[in-house]
């Protein structure tokens, strides 16, 4: 938690109790349902709410903005951007059921009210949002295809809409057919922790 404080040390008090009380939930939660490796439960806040929280390095979504979480799992990134932005409305969608249980019930517990949730393929998702964003669900190109359909035409942000994704290792071949368009970037310029070293996101507009 005191890793959240030191990255965007202007957080509400509100904000500050919500991202205090995920330690709890989580725990709670994944003892009944694994939505983060029983190792790796120790780590939420650097390796899951931080490492959400670079999106917001690269964009600060503008209220009254949009949002789809493709393959969210456990509510990553989706749960700390809303957190993070509570005039942006966020829709987390995931093919597995009970993990989209498991976020809901999360984002209830703190008392989030910007976020909807759907137990769907991204296929199945006809609506429109500013941006979609996802945490290495599946390769770029995949992506790409899957949420083309879901990208608004009215601009509302900084950036124009389209695609931000959190990936790790190697992604030159990935982001190639893409190179004239993409902006890549290194984790590790926003934050220092070694977890980050080969952290990447992308930003491809659509």
């Amino acid at each position: 938690m005191e890793l959240i404080k030191q990255y965007f040390p202007q957080l509400t008090q509100t904000q500050l109790e919500q991202f205090a009380s995920l330690d709890h939930f989580y725990r709670d939660w994944n003892a009944k349902i694994n939505v983060i490796s029983r190792k790796d439960i120790d780590n939420l806040y650097e390796h899951h709410v931080l490492h959400s929280l670079a999106i917001a390095k690269i964009i600060a979504f503008k209220p009254g903005s949009s949002v789809v979480d493709v393959g969210t799992g456990g509510g990553f990134p989706g749960i700390p951007l809303a957190i993070l932005f509570p005039e942006t409305h966020f829709h987390l969608v995931d093919s597995i059921g009970k993990k989209v249980r498991v976020a809901h019930e999360i984002a209830d517990a703190i008392g989030l009210k910007n976020c909807t949730f759907q137990h769907a393929r991204m296929e199945e998702v006809k609506d429109k949002y500013d941006f979609v964003v996802s945490r290495a669900v599946m390769p770029l190109g995949d992506l790409v295809k899957l949420v083309k359909k879901n990208i608004a035409k009215e601009q509302k942000n900084g950036l124009p809409n389209g695609l931000i994704c959190l990936k790790g290792g190697e992604l030159q071949s990935e982001v190639f057919p893409y190179r004239q368009m993409a902006t890549l970037y290194d984790v590790s310029e926003f934050f220092t922790e070694d977890f980050f070293s080969t952290k990447k996101a992308v930003y491809l507009p659509l």
